[in-house]
This record gives C-alpha cells, structure tokens and sequence, in this order.
C-alpha cells in the first residue's frame, strides 16, 4: 500500500462551507411574495400576518412586496385584493379561474409553479395550515428549491439572503437555514407565530392577472362534495383572548380540572403542554407549543409547565404570561411577564375564587 493511500480522506465540507452565490439565472428574482389562502371565499388569517412580516422582508431588501391569490371570480377574490393592500401589498398577481373554487393539489401547484417561473420572485411565503403545507411542499419540489417549514423567526441577513429560524430535534435547538443557491427560497410560518398587522386605508396596487395554463380534463382529483366542519367541541386555541394550560407539574389527570374550573370563570379556551396531551390527561387538539398549538392571547396562564423551547416557542407572543411552578429556576420564569412559586393546585383555586368575586362585583356594577 502507498503512502498517498494511508492518508485519511478528507472530511467532506458541510453546509456551513457553502458559499452564497447564486448563478446568473437565479440572480434576476426579486421581490417578496406572500400566498394568501383562500378557501370558500375567506382569507385564512395567517395570510394577513405573512403580509405584515413580508412587508419588513422587502423593505430591507429594498423591493416590492406581492400577494398571490388564487380563487374563482367573484366578490371573495376582489375583496381579498382589496384587503391585501390595506394589508401592505403592493402588487398582486392573481389567478381567477372557476377551477380554483375549491383546493386541489394540482391546478394550485401548477398556478404557483408556472407564477413563480414566469415572475421570478426572491422569497415565497406561505402559512402553515393544512392546506399551505401540502401547497407548499409540493411547489418546492417541482422548483427543485428549498423550503424551511414552521418557521418563528424571518430575517434578512448580511449577505441579503433569507434568515428561516425554527425548532429542530423535538423542540430542543434552534436552527436557522437558508437557502443558498437556489430561488425563491421558501418557507411556512403558523398561524399565530407573527403578530397581525394593523389594515389600513391603502390605494389600489397594481394587478397582475395571470393564465392558468389547465383545464378540468387535466385534474385526477374532482370534487364530489363538501362537507363544513361543524364540530363543536374542537378547540379553538390559536385565536382566544386567555389561554389557561397545565403541565405535568399539575400532578395527574384528576387535577386538570382546576385548569378548567379557572378558564370557565375567565370564559377561557384551554390547553396543555406536549406532556399531558402524550399521557392521554387532555386531546391532542388543545397542545399548545411547536408540535401543537401556537397562541398569541392577551393572557397566558401556565400552570405545572416547565417551559422547554418547544413550549416557548408556541406562546410567546402572548401580551402577558402568568407562570405557576414550584421549581424557581424552571425555564419558563425567563420568558414569563409575572410567576407565582409555589404549587399550582392550591394557588388555581385561590385564583378561581378571586376571579369569581371580582368579575360578580363587574357585573352588579353593569
């Protein structure tokens, strides 16, 4: 054997070697474009939020910021134009086709594709829903380009490229990614993860119309009726004004109902961290964190909640925290507005009790 072969082999550069430059090609898109959703004529709200946090992107990039939206013709789409420059938009590139009515992979893949390929745009954003997700997904793959999925963080960094910052192993680390050598680059954020902008009274941008280029033939996928979701009983964490949620702090399964007692008094949604929902105390569709739910109340009370990052990250945005531990160096005293130390099944019930009293003075005085 030679001594050129008992030489180890090099190790292999990771991302963090890539360099940032773009080909000729890719160096032509600009703009910041934000996907608003639309289903059965109304605008999902993480549409909007995008529009706020895109409107920062671009002025520091120094372009324009478009909606994209994508429906049939009718009052629904005009109204979501006109919102979209109360919103921050400046331009829109529209797709108004009878086909678009209701969402299929195809024909809204194929209109995003062939918009994103024809106008070249720098950063596309879309929301996290159920149907952003599967929308985005699969436009990143046809492009052939990256896409950084339930983000909490946008920035532009020193190079101009986008900063996507999210969780990463469980919950555990924050990672921040980018797309170095690929356009658009792309990312999804939750609902809820940034704050609604203010509308405003804004004039008319301009209106880019575009041709979709498919017919009903060219769509597998057909619409054999819609059912509403009607249920009930399905919680509504994201948009309530107070959120009261428990932890594994709270003991057992038995003692929840102190969370539920509080948040019936203060006419509350409530929730639980990761934890509970996995031991079966509460349903998963009230976990609140990176993995469930993220909210934006005005009041956030947490009870029994240590408060890891991947909690963290799905309630700071709340105006105000109240935390409740026994564990005086748990995390979430470093994020939280107030904390009370102490054990949270005699303090919620204190709590209840006051809360009852002065809301039954509020409302004699009424």
């Amino acid at each position: 054997m030679s001594e050129d072969n008992k030489k180890p082999a090099p190790a292999a550069a990771g991302r963090g070697a890539a360099k940032k430059e773009l080909s000729d090609h890719f160096k032509t898109y600009k703009d910041v474009w934000v996907f608003i959703e639309m289903e059965r004529g109304k605008v999902h709200t993480v549409s909007w939020e995008l529009l706020g946090e895109g409107r920062k992107l671009a002025d520091k990039l120094g372009v324009q910021l478009a909606a994209v939206i994508l429906g049939p013709p009718g009052n629904d789409l005009r109204q979501a134009i006109s919102d979209a420059w109360g919103y921050g938009a400046d331009l829109a590139y529209v797709v108004s086709e009878p086909l678009l009515k209701d969402y299929r992979n195809e024909p809204y893949s194929k209109a995003l594709t062939d918009l994103v390929n024809t106008h070249k745009p720098e950063i596309l954003l879309l929301g996290a829903s159920t149907l952003g997700r599967d929308l985005a997904g699969s436009v990143a793959t046809t492009l052939k380009t990256g896409l950084t999925a339930d983000c909490t963080e946008l920035a532009i960094d020193d190079d101009r490229c986008l900063a996507a910052t999210r969780p990463t192993f469980g919950g555990t680390l924050l990672c921040t990614i980018f797309t170095l050598n690929f356009r658009p680059q792309m990312a999804t954020i939750r609902p809820r993860v940034m704050a609604m902008p203010e509308r405003k009274d804004a004039k008319p941008g301009r209106v880019i119309e575009f041709k979709l280029s498919m017919v009903e033939d060219d769509i597998v996928t057909k619409i054999l009726d819609f059912v509403p979701d009607t249920s009930t009983e399905e919680a509504h964490l994201a948009y309530a004004d107070i959120v009261v949620a428990g932890g594994l702090g709270m003991g057992n399964p038995g003692n929840f109902r102190l969370i539920t007692d509080l948040a019936a008094v203060l006419g509350a949604e409530y929730g639980g961290s990761r934890p509970t929902i996995q031991k079966g105390w509460i349903s998963a569709d009230r976990q609140i964190g990176q993995t469930g739910k993220t909210i934006r109340p005005k009041l956030y009370i947490a009870a029994g909640i240590s408060g890891a990052i991947q909690h963290r990250v799905g309630v700071e945005g709340a105006d105000m925290i109240l935390a409740i531990n026994t564990d005086a160096n748990a995390p979430i005293f470093e994020f939280a507005h107030y904390g009370l130390v102490g054990d949270a099944t005699r303090i919620l019930p204190a709590l209840t009790k006051a809360f009852e009293a002065r809301l039954a003075v509020r409302r004699m005085a009424s």
